[in-house]
């Protein structure tokens, strides 16, 4: 027990190195990059840094096995060169024993990776995403997914820009260019709501929405908007709106904390959205833990020896390269889980399944011949 604590502790230590060296070397180099988008939105330093720290979460989280690999193998090497490796075998407890405690350690920051940083991963980018947007001064557009359908806000752009449309509907297609039931609230941001307009269909051309059975509320230029009413078969309502930027508002499936995600999936789905992007990504956070396991046993199963034997560079080498075999594999798996091609299970817990095994293959080879 005394032994698999020392051999946990020092896991954990290497693995907060490196993870801190990694966080550094990318906060400068986000910062570097945060100057130069931003420099016609002429941003000062604090705002860059600001701008740096709420990106680096994302671009950590997403490398993290590729830490938990490197932490592993300074692990190892440290017993190796220090011969604590041979005085551990030389007391009789097997390669398999001695790598429960970083594996297990892999496995409870697995967890832990994906309850706790998740979340904070998720507020960080939408963070950024407003901060980002502001000093863009880009329009806002918001499409949010709920039991009560699809909810969207826009600029009108052409003659009434400067007013927002909050845009309300029952369902829609898959890319919500066709919105069925819908409701247009227009509001200007001194007058308050000034319009409303209810549709059976509104569908998405090029800078406005095409509405069909339309009825039409002056509510800014009339004492009794009902009576004032219009209707029309179709009417044509500008927009700023793209395919593009409504697919970008529905953001990367990270960008949805993990607790809430079940929750979002049966939103579009109610909604007629289609949520496979978002299953593949449920999925492979849930095999994150398994992940960082088989990350380890890869480490083990190169750099486990004394150094003595020699090619120990070319034993870290391959480590790493196994390692971002991997770490390709699994991106290879969640692409073509998002495109329908193989089944969402077989895309998020094949990977880490097959480098457990041909990672616990290699260390049975080099145990026992």
């Amino acid at each position: 027990m005394t032994l698999s604590l020392y051999i946990a502790r020092r896991f954990l230590r290497a693995f907060v190195m490196v993870a801190a060296t990694f966080w550094g070397i990318l906060f400068l180099i986000e910062m570097v990059e945060k100057i130069r988008s931003f420099s016609a939105a002429k941003v000062g330093l604090a705002q860059a840094a600001l701008l740096a720290g709420l990106s680096v979460p994302a671009s950590l989280y997403t490398i993290l096995p590729l830490v938990m690999i490197l932490a592993a193998v300074t692990l190892f090497l440290g017993l190796a060169r220090s011969s604590e490796l041979v005085v551990i075998r030389a007391s009789g407890r097997s390669a398999l024993r001695m790598l429960a405690a970083p594996v297990v350690v892999a496995l409870l920051l697995g967890v832990l990776i994906v309850a706790v940083g998740n979340p904070i991963v998720s507020a960080t980018s939408k963070r950024y995403e407003e901060l980002a947007g502001r000093y863009r001064a880009t329009g806002v557009q918001a499409v949010s997914i709920g039991q009560e359908g699809v909810w969207m806000r826009q600029g009108m752009g052409g003659d009434s820009a400067g007013e927002q449309a909050v845009i309300r509907a029952a369902r829609a297609n898959l890319d919500a260019t066709r919105l069925y039931d819908v409701t247009f609230l227009i509001v200007d941001p001194e007058r308050g709501p000034v319009r409303r307009i209810d549709a059976e269909e509104a569908v998405l051309t090029r800078g406005a929405w095409a509405l069909t059975k339309v009825k039409d509320w002056p509510l800014g230029s009339s004492t009794n908007p009902e009576r004032d009413a219009t209707r029309a078969d179709t009417l044509s309502l500008p927009s700023d709106l793209t395919a593009e930027r409504i697919r970008d508002s529905f953001g990367t499936p990270s960008t949805v904390p993990i607790w809430q995600l079940p929750g979002f999936i049966r939103g579009l789905e109610n909604a007629g959205f289609s949520a496979r992007r978002h299953l593949v990504w449920f999925e492979m956070e849930l095999a994150q833990p398994l992940v960082m396991a088989a990350m380890v046993l890869i480490a083990a199963g190169f750099t486990m020896r004394h150094s003595r034997l020699g090619r120990t560079g070319v034993m870290v080498l391959l480590a790493l390269a196994a390692g971002l075999g991997v770490f390709f594999l699994r991106n290879v798996a969640q692409v073509l889980g998002d495109n329908g091609q193989i089944p969402v299970a077989l895309a998020a817990w094949a990977p880490p399944a097959i480098a457990l095994m041909l990672a616990l293959a290699l260390i049975l080879q080099e145990e026992d011949g």
